[in-house]
């Protein structure tokens, strides 16, 4: 029909995805500079800014983990963790087998990974969950500051539905009067009132 506009069908938006070099390349270049981002699954992720507890919380976990692993062990804050993949979060605590010097590069493998969790815990739940048990995490704990509790997640299994393909089969939630030990310091358990503010 003449003057007819013509149909055209809808299309989708592609949202960017980056690889790890990428993403290495932009923040050599000042992109991010002032922010804190984290590449997970290939989108560049702005995190909060950390509030009073939040920082304290950290503080507390990093106190309890030092004293809990035996030699052998290094504990990482905020570091970057090489995980499969084009994603490469800064957990606030990972716990990595080896001497300090033989650490030299971000690490690919943790024995436990600790998030501390206010205005992210869905995500921490969610995404960062489902990443942890992809790259092989045996032990990831979320101090979940809203609830006022520690999460526990172990034993990962493969699973479609995820986001990365991967979930924790156990979690558990732990309550001030209850400890937890990690899996690689069995003999070191530790208080949850002690890695609360």
């Amino acid at each position: 029909m003449a003057g007819a506009a013509t149909a055209h069908p809808l299309t989708e938006a592609n949202s960017r995805r980056w690889s790890r070099e990428e993403y290495h390349r932009l923040a050599d270049e000042g992109w991010f500079e002032g922010q804190h981002v984290q590449l997970i699954g290939g989108e560049i992720i702005e995190m909060p800014p950390q509030k009073g507890n939040h920082a304290f919380a950290i503080r507390l976990a990093d106190h309890q983990l030092r004293k809990a692993f035996p030699s052998g062990f290094v504990i990482c804050n905020q570091q970057p963790f090489r995980v499969p993949g084009s994603s490469e979060p800064e957990p606030d605590l990972c716990v990595v087998k080896g001497a300090v010097r033989e650490i030299d590069h971000h690490p690919r493998h943790a024995e436990l990974v600790v998030e501390v969790a206010d205005t992210t815990l869905r995500f921490d739940r969610n995404r960062k969950a489902s990443l942890y048990a992809c790259a092989g995490v045996p032990d990831y704990w979320i101090v979940n500051l809203i609830d006022r509790c520690v999460e526990v997640h172990r034993d990962s299994i493969a699973d479609s539905a995820e986001p990365f393909g991967y979930r924790y089969a156990t979690v558990a939630t732990l309550r001030s009067g209850e400890s937890i030990a990690a899996l690689h310091a069995p003999a070191a358990p530790i208080a949850v009132a002690d890695l609360l503010p």
